[in-house]
């Protein structure tokens, strides 16, 4: 790939303005073809999915390195310490992993332009007594040993010295969640970000108070004299902003799960439970190219898996088909579970390919998703307005922003298509992609647990047979 032209001369002049002809960083990375980052794991940041490894800051990260025309070179880690050795000893160009810009990161490292803002909240477990301020918290508060939260927990300490925390030497943020969920850890403070993540899989998680807000996430660099890489960073980053590829990645991997809904949230898991594992057969069946789950994701939404579900409008059964729509399909019967789902899947894959294919997924798939909704009709109106009003129309982000202005007359009227409740076509597609990320992960722990399971007997199996003694031979038949 051609190395953009202005990184390059942005390179000659820094080593211009250098009094000493030393080796900038940037320099580094072209003459070895790849930058080098440590990424932290988690699920606001980088881990590996059903399609391999993604995440925020993978796909932020391989943004630069397609800008540098380079390779990322990733260095994983679940452990933060590691991380920043390796950038003490050069290991790594920098590290990305949603981190909090604190005070005391400031003083120890350069940091990039912020690129996104979280708050830090108090957590604790539904049902349990609710703290409203710090005087409330009545049990000792548990966050990852060195992280930002601890750093906070320090400077609050010198405001309330009885306050009682520790900080765990073990468990990352995720983990020290479900303890919270398990009973075993009454309080920890975690992101806002991290937080609308882990409520989809547990939703008696609940915020007590905001402990700090609107505090900057950056990347990491080693504090020297080198400007040549921040240099990079600052106009990387500007671009980002510039362009809306920025605000287009928070949406993609963040924009569905800021809002919460308990009660929803809880009979979902519970329907995972009892009511999917008799349909689950039928979407693997008819998937088709699409994941079985993003195909039950959208039946929940529907019908809430009931075979026999009825709207006002006349849609029926688990995928909610219209009569016309069922026929067209070759479904005999819309209440017969295993013919609704064949036909609904049908009907979406249909709609996928009508999407214009200059659309990449996983837009290509929400527009789909809008359309199953609402008509693609009316999300070509929106697409058109979205265009009218100097916005991408092949962004789902966009395109979202308008599908309600076809609910004003004054839009509406101008439009091929007229009126249509555009606002619940974008919470529709927004829930499906809550519920897909629920049972994307119900599943792969499952998966995990089956594994888990087969691995111990395999080991019992084995165990037994090296611990029985070998037949003794005998030429006495049995039973004589």
């Amino acid at each position: 790939m051609q190395k953009s032209l202005g990184w390059l001369v942005l390179l000659l002049c820094l080593a211009a303005c250098t009094p000493e002809p030393t080796q900038s960083q940037l320099y580094d990375i072209y003459q070895s073809d790849k930058i080098k980052v440590g990424i932290l794991h988690g699920p606001t940041s980088y881990y590996i999915g059903t399609d391999g490894p993604t995440g925020f800051e993978l796909e932020l990260s391989q943004a630069l390195a397609d800008k540098l025309g380079v390779e990322l070179a990733l260095f994983p880690s679940y452990h933060l310490d590691e991380l920043l050795q390796k950038l003490q000893n050069g290991q790594v160009d920098y590290i990305a992993g949603g981190l909090t810009l604190t005070g005391q990161r400031r003083g120890l490292y350069r940091a990039s332009p912020a690129y996104r803002w979280i708050n830090e909240v108090l957590v604790f477990k539904q049902g349990n007594t609710w703290p409203r301020t710090l005087k409330d918290v009545t049990d000792s508060i548990i966050v990852v040993k060195d992280s930002s939260h601890a750093e906070t927990l320090q400077q609050l300490s010198l405001d309330h010295p009885d306050l009682n925390w520790q900080q765990h030497p073990t468990l990352d943020s995720d983990e020290i969640l479900q303890q919270v969920i398990d009973g075993n850890i009454a309080y920890t403070i975690t992101d806002s970000n991290q937080l609308a993540l882990n409520r989809r899989f547990y939703p008696n998680l609940s915020i007590a108070f905001t402990v700090r807000d609107n505090l900057p996430v950056s990347w990491l660099l080693a504090d020297n004299s080198d400007d040549s890489l921040y240099a990079v960073l600052i106009e990387f980053f500007g671009a980002m902003y510039q362009s809306g590829e920025l605000i287009a990645l928070e949406d993609r991997y963040f924009g569905h799960v800021q809002q919460f809904d308990y009660v929803d949230t809880l009979a979902y898991i519970d329907a995972i439970e009892t009511s999917l594992p008799d349909l689950k057969a039928w979407f693997l069946q008819y998937a088709g190219e699409l994941d079985w789950r993003l195909l039950a994701a959208l039946s929940y939404q529907e019908s809430h898996w009931d075979p026999k579900a009825k709207s006002p409008t006349g849609v029926r059964g688990l995928m909610m088909l219209t009569l016309p729509t069922a026929q067209q399909m070759g479904v005999a019967s819309r209440l017969d579970p295993e013919q609704s789902i064949r036909g609904g899947s049908r009907y979406l894959h249909q709609l996928v390919t009508r999407i214009p294919e200059r659309i990449a997924m996983p837009d290509r798939l929400w527009f789909a998703l809008a359309a199953y909704n609402v008509g693609w009709g009316h999300v070509e109106d929106a697409r058109i307005l979205t265009q009218q009003r100097g916005a991408d129309p092949d962004k789902w982000l966009d395109v979202k922003q308008h599908l309600p202005l076809l609910r004003q007359k004054s839009v509406y009227q101008t439009t091929k298509y007229g009126y249509a409740r555009g606002d619940e076509a974008v919470t529709y597609v927004e829930n499906i992609r809550r519920y897909y990320d629920t049972l994307l992960w119900v599943d792969e722990r499952q998966q995990a647990e089956q594994r888990l399971e087969l691995q111990k007997q395999r080991l019992s199996d084995q165990l037994s047979t090296e611990i029985l003694p070998p037949a003794t031979p005998t030429d006495t038949p049995p039973g004589s």
